[in-house]
C-alpha cells in the first residue's frame, strides 16, 4: 500500500545550509566553506569562548540548580540583562518599566514570536524588509501571517548603501507599516548606514508613524564595541517611540546551538508594557510552552558578573578584530594581484559577511575550479577565512573575474 505521503515532493536544500551539505561531500584537501554564518578560528575550527566554559563550569558546580521548567517568558534575570545590554545601563525605557522582554529561541525565534504577536495585535500586517536581507526573514514573517514587501538597500554599482532609494521607498510606505532594520552588520551585504543616515531614517520612520522592528544578531561582533553596535537601536528608543528588538547570542557569545535570544518590545507606558507582556505569553504557550534553561543561564552568568563580563568583551573584540583583519588581508591580496575592479568595499563593509559583487556564474566557477563554497549571490563569511586561506580565495576571485566574467 502506498504511503499517505507518497505525493509529497522533495524540498530544495536551504540555500545557505545547503552550501555546507555540498562542501561536506567534496573530497578536495583545499576546499573552503565560506557559506556558514559561524565564527571560525585562524585554524578553521569552531570556537567556544573561555568565558563560556567558565560560566558552564560555574553552573555545573552549583548544586542548587535544577532542571525545572522556566516560566513562559523564560529566565527573568536573563530578560532584564538582555534589555540592558541592547538599550544601555541608563535607558529611560527600562527605568520607567516600559519594556516587555521574552526569552526566545535565538534570533529566529525572537523574530517569529514578534511577528506572531504583530499579526494578532497590530493594525497593519505589512512588513518592509531591506532588499536583499537574510534569507530566513521572508519565511519567518510570511509564516507568521504578515505580508512582506521590500525597500531599496544595496547598490550593486557602488557595493554600498542605496540611501536615496531607501528613503524614497520608506517614504512611500503606508502609515503604520512595520519596517525591519538590521541593527548592525547587515546580513548579507555587510553595508550599514552611517550614524547621520540612521538619524535621517529615524526621523522618516517616526514622521510616517512606521513601526521599527530591529534584528540585532551581531551586537559587539561587528565593530568590537557593544555600545557602538547598539547605537542605532538606542537612537530610536531615546525618542520615546515604540519598537521591537530581536536579539541573538549565537554570534557574540558563540552560543549557536544553545539557541539563546530575546524579544524586547519597547512601549509608550508601563501599563501598556504589562498588557503586551501578558499577550506575549499567549503567543508563546501554544508554540513551545517555555524556552530552554541552559544557554540563557550561561548568558546571564556572564552578563551579571563584572569579571566575566569584561573577559567576554575582550574575547568578543578579538573575534571582531580577526574578521576586520581578514578583510584587510583579502583586500591587500587582490590589490597585489591587480585583480580588475575596485575591491575597497571589502574593507568598507562590516561584520561577518561581505557581498563580494561576484555573480552566480563566477561563484559556480570558483566552486568547480577552486572548491570554494559560498551562496550563489556572492556573499562570503569573512569568519570562515584565515591568513593561510586568503591567498587561495584571492587566486579564485582573480581567476573568476578574469576568466568567468
Amino acid at each position: 500500500m502506498d504511503s499517505v505521503f507518497a505525493a509529497i515532493v522533495q524540498a530544495p536544500e536551504d540555500p545557505i545550509l545547503g552550501v555546507t551539505v555540498a562542501y561536506n561531500k567534496d573530497q578536495s584537501p583545499v576546499k573552503l566553506n565560506l557559506g556558514v554564518g559561524a565564527y571560525r578560528t585562524e585554524e578553521g575550527k569552531p570556537l567556544v569562548l573561555n568565558v563560556v566554559r567558565k560560566a558552564e563550569q560555574f553552573l555545573v558546580n552549583d548544586q542548587s540548580r535544577v532542571k525545572e521548567y522556566l516560566p513562559i517568558l523564560g529566565l527573568a534575570e536573563f530578560n532584564k540583562l538582555s534589555a540592558k545590554l541592547i538599550l544601555g545601563d541608563d535607558s529611560p525605557a527600562i527605568q520607567e518599566n516600559r519594556v516587555a522582554t521574552a526569552q526566545c529561541l535565538s534570533g529566529t525565534g525572537s523574530l517569529r514570536v514578534g511577528a506572531e504577536f504583530l499579526a494578532k495585535h497590530y493594525h497593519e500586517r505589512t512588513i518592509y524588509v531591506p532588499q536583499p536581507s537574510w534569507g530566513n526573514h521572508l519565511k519567518v514573517f510570511t509564516m507568521a501571517g504578515l505580508s512582506v514587501k521590500t525597500y531599496s538597500y544595496y547598490d550593486p554599482e557602488t557595493r554600498g548603501l542605496n540611501f536615496q532609494g531607501l528613503l524614497e521607498d520608506l517614504g512611500a510606505a503606508p502609515a503604520g507599516a512595520i519596517v525591519l532594520l538590521h541593527a548592525c552588520a547587515h546580513n548579507p551585504t555587510g553595508v550599514d548606514p552611517t550614524v547621520e543616515q540612521w538619524e535621517q531614517i529615524r526621523q522618516l520612520i517616526r514622521s510616517k508613524g512606521l513601526l521599527p522592528f530591529f534584528d540585532s544578531a551581531y551586537q559587539g561582533f561587528a565593530s568590537g564595541s557593544l555600545d557602538a553596535d547598539a547605537q542605532p537601536v538606542r537612537m530610536f528608543v531615546a525618542d520615546g517611540g515604540e519598537c521591537f528588538i530581536a536579539q541573538s547570542y549565537a554570534k557574540n557569545m558563540g552560543l549557536y546551538g544553545e539557541r539563546v535570544g530575546a524579544l524586547s518590545i519597547v512601549c509608550k507606558a508601563a501599563d501598556v508594557a504589562g498588557r503586551v507582556e501578558s499577550q506575549l505569553k499567549l503567543v508563546i504557550r501554544p508554540m513551545y510552552s517555555n524556552p530552554p534553561i541552559h544557554g540563557a543561564s550561561i548568558a546571564s552568568t556572564i552578563l551579571k558578573n563584572s569579571d566575566m563580563y569584561n573577559e567576554w568583551k575582550i574575547e568578543l573584540k578579538a573575534m571582531a578584530d580577526r574578521i576586520i583583519s581578514m578583510r584587510k588581508q583579502l583586500f591587500d591580496a587582490l590589490t597585489a594581484k591587480g585583480t580588475p575592479g575596485d575591491w575597497s568595499h571589502i574593507i568598507k563593509q562590516i561584520g561577518m559577511f561581505t557581498f563580494t559583487g561576484l555573480n552566480s556564474d563566477q561563484v559556480a566557477f570558483m566552486t568547480k575550479e577552486y572548491h570554494i563554497y559560498m551562496t550563489s549571490d556572492g556573499r562570503i563569511s569573512m569568519a570562515g577565512l584565515s591568513s593561510s586561506t586568503v591567498p587561495h580565495l584571492a587566486d579564485a576571485i582573480h581567476a573568476a573575474v578574469t576568466r568567468a566574467s
